[in-house]
Formats: structure tokens, sequence, C-alpha cells
């Protein structure tokens, strides 16, 4: 069982709801994210509820690099070992490309890939030097094709993160690495990214969602869409439809 499980983002949101999800299972919590009053009554909350549990809460935007690194050795050095790391922490601002909003699309592009690049590296620094841990990426459904308007700079961040997974397990797999490596594609799970998106089909919500997004982690895939029906479908067609009837999804 992976006992300590550290999650990025996890003041709101997905973050958030996982957080809640592993407190029911027992498990502690190295959470982190900008908002620190907002996780600190996130913490208080869930030691009521779970007295057996160890939390620890650490301020981190995850576009200070060096920070990144910094936080998750604290919390490996305050837990003794990192049995499984969330790299969940996202943005989804954006407009269509040139039409004035480079300042919004190059934040999520900064947050979404370059960010989530320094998680990785610093969560297998720690499984490297621990031989064992288990890395989880939340991707989206977005990643598998290109998206419009809004979306278009978002999905291209979670295609890339999706590769950047695939790659690094790869690299394990070649050094024998006992390692896990999962990427979870979630569909529409109401979240603070998409509160304002309206009459969204299929949209679920974030209670119910995260309770499926902690399922499949526990399973430690190599690739998941969560919740599986009807995404696991809707994947396949994404990848094989033509592209103006993909964009009807953005």
């Amino acid at each position: 069982m992976r006992k300590t499980i550290l999650i990025t983002g996890a003041s709101s949101g997905l973050g958030e709801g996982m957080a809640r999800e592993f407190a029911k299972h027992g498990r502690n919590l190295a959470l982190c994210a900008r908002r620190t009053e907002r996780l600190d009554g996130l913490k208080q909350e869930l030691e009521l509820q779970y007295p057996d549990i160890k939390i620890s809460v650490k301020a981190l935007d995850v576009n200070q690099h060096d920070d990144v690194f910094r936080v998750f050795k604290e919390f490996q050095v305050e837990f003794g070992t990192l049995d499984r790391v969330i790299v969940n922490a996202g943005m989804g601002k954006g407009a269509s490309l040139g039409t004035g909003y480079f300042h919004a699309n190059v934040q999520t592009a900064q947050t979404n890939f370059v960010a989530a690049l320094a998680q990785c590296e610093a969560a297998l620094e720690i499984f490297r030097a621990q031989n064992s841990g288990h890395l989880v990426t939340i991707s989206s459904i977005s990643a598998l094709r290109g998206m419009p308007r809004a979306m278009t700079v978002y999905a291209a961040t979670k295609a890339g993160l999706l590769a950047l997974t695939e790659g690094i397990r790869a690299d394990l797999i070649k050094s024998k690495s006992p390692i896990k490596v999962s990427a979870i594609l979630p569909g529409y799970i109401r979240s603070e990214i998409n509160e304002k998106v309206k009459n969204t089909p299929f949209m679920i919500d974030t209670e119910t969602g995260c309770r499926k997004l902690v399922k499949a982690i526990e399973k430690e895939p190599v690739q998941a869409y969560v919740p599986s029906w009807p995404w696991a479908l809707i994947g396949f067609l994404m990848k094989r439809l033509p592209l103006t009837w993909v964009m009807k999804l953005g």
C-alpha cells in the first residue's frame, strides 16, 4: 500500500477532492498549493475526521522551480518516505492564438508543462534514491487531439504531459526500475477550472469524479480514462474522427 501521498494543487478542485478520498483510505498526506489558508482549513478538517493519519501542508507555487525541489524534499524528510506523488497543479487560462491573450496562454503553458516537468524531476529524484514510488500525472481527455479557442494551449500542454509521462515510463522500463508511472486522463469533472462552463455533456460532480480518480490511481495503471465510461470510448473515437467532429468537444 502507498501510505504517504503528495498532491500538488491540493487547495481546491480535483487536488482537494483526491486528498479527501485518500484520507478516507487512511493515507498520510503531503499537501501543497499556493493558497495556504485553504490548505490549513483542509488539514484541520481532515485531522478531526481521521485522527490516525498524518497530514502536512506547505505553500508552493509550482512555477518557482527551486521551491518544488525544496518542498518535495522537505516532505520526504518529514515523512521518511514518499510513496506516491500526484502531479495535479494546473490552470486553464487562454484564448485563440493571435487574439491578444499571449499572457494567459503562456501562463498555462508554463504551469501545465514546464512546472509539471519540475514536479516530475523532483519526484523522481526522491523515488530513484528510495528505489520505489508511484508517479501520477493528471493529464486530460483533451490531450488526445488539438482543441479550439481557450482549449488550444491547455490541450497542447496536456498532450505534452502525456508524452512526458510515457517517456519517463520508457526510461524506467529500460533501466528495470521498480518505480511505477501512471497517466490519468479525466473527462469532464466539475472543478474550479471549468466551473463557469455550462451545459457540458457527461460532466460529473467533483466528489464523484475524485472518488473515481482515486480508484483508478490505486490500480496503478499505465494510462486510465476517468470515468472509464464514456471516456474510454470517446477517447477511442477522438483519435480517429475528423478534426471538425473532435473540435465540438472543445
